[in-house]
């Protein structure tokens, strides 16, 4: 029996989201064509708009569907020339990679420039409130900004948010982070906000992103998303929380000399990145593979890519310290036996790494 603790890179696909794709592979017409079939289309794709719309708190007018949280952050790349992009030294790379992008505390910006910040850390969960608003300019250090972008992709369904309470422009997400499909995200962009279209074509998606719309993606997105809203409330993460404090406790203790990152912040309750001297990221993952456990060394951007962390290099750590953590990231279905099992595992063979060192 294999154990998967790799739940921030992706989600196993949640029955609801199965159920509304396989409906939706029985409705034929093109949601873009004025007849039944097409209506029928369309109808599932403004149902799922209304879906994801109630699960981050906006209006069902300001999500615009996209391939995934990546492209919806491409909206960055498409802002007018001289506006520059401020982005938060540990936020993703979805944001880092795209146009005219500086950090934000090298120098103060003025009006017409954007903040984009991640909500909560994929490598290590830790949680980052939005910046202060004055004069309806966002303020980071001497770093001033009109707008603000979000990368809310690892927050959605784990911990509680609202893009209207929240008082940010964009917000970016995907749905396989939460028992959604993979390759269907989503832009949310604040009503009265003019943006260049993500794709040109023929004007789907309000003009915003062209391009016949993923029936199928879009109808499983909002049904995955509609039920981790229920699972939020209905205190599902309470539960995980607490066995990702029995996992963070059971791998820290004195004698392994581990450092759990992030331990004193808020952070989400399925995330936990520890750091383990003397024993190198990748040689962990392959070690705890081969015992059937499915853990990572940070956030998973492409095919058996293994490098040193900038996140964890902009906390502080070094080279070597990055170089030996691990992310084991829980999920609503986890046990207290796979931790415990996990925890058991993973300590012995530390142990003798640590053995074969002295």
């Amino acid at each position: 029996m294999r154990v998967y603790l790799d739940h921030n890179a992706t989600t196993p696909l949640r029955p609801e989201a199965r159920a509304a794709m396989l409906a939706a592979m029985e409705v034929t017409g093109n949601p873009s064509s004025v007849h039944a079939e097409g209506r029928a289309a369309k109808a599932l794709i403004e149902r799922a708009r209304a879906q994801v719309a109630a699960a981050v708190g906006c209006k069902p007018a300001e999500v615009v569907f996209t391939s995934g949280a990546t492209e919806a952050a491409s909206v960055l790349g498409r802002m007018p020339a001289g506006h520059d992009v401020f982005v938060q030294e540990t936020a993703h790379d979805a944001l880092w990679s795209q146009l005219r992008m500086v950090n934000w505390h090298d120098r103060p910006t003025g009006p017409g420039h954007t903040l984009a910040m991640g909500l909560a850390n994929s490598e290590t969960g830790i949680i980052t409130e939005p910046p202060e608003k004055m004069d309806g300019q966002w303020l980071v250090g001497e770093a001033r900004a009109d707008w603000l972008l979000l990368d809310v992709t690892q927050a959605v369904g784990r911990i509680p948010f609202s893009f209207a309470w929240s008082g940010a422009d964009f917000a970016v997400f995907s749905a396989h982070k939460f028992g959604g499909p993979k390759g269907v995200g989503a832009l949310i962009v604040r009503d009265g906000i003019d943006i260049s279209a993500l794709a040109l074509g023929g004007g789907q998606e309000m003009g915003r992103r062209a391009g016949t719309e993923n029936v199928i993606g879009i109808a499983g997105f909002g049904a995955a998303a509609e039920a981790a809203l229920r699972d939020l409330a209905d205190g599902v993460w309470d539960r995980v929380a607490e066995l990702r404090n029995t996992l963070n406790l059971a791998l820290s203790s004195p004698e392994l000399n581990t450092i759990s990152v992030g331990n004193s912040a808020a952070r989400l309750p399925n995330t936990l990145c520890l750091i383990a001297p003397g024993w190198k990221s990748e040689t962990q993952v392959m070690a705890m593979d081969l015992a059937g456990f499915a853990v990572s060394a940070g956030t998973a951007c492409s095919s058996g890519k293994v490098k040193v962390s900038r996140v964890l290099k902009a906390m502080g750590y070094d080279d070597k310290q990055a170089g030996q953590a691990i992310r084991i990231s829980l999920g609503p279905a986890t046990t207290e036996d796979e931790v415990l099992s996990f925890a058991e595992v993973w300590s012995r063979e530390y142990r003798r790494i640590l053995t074969r060192a002295a």
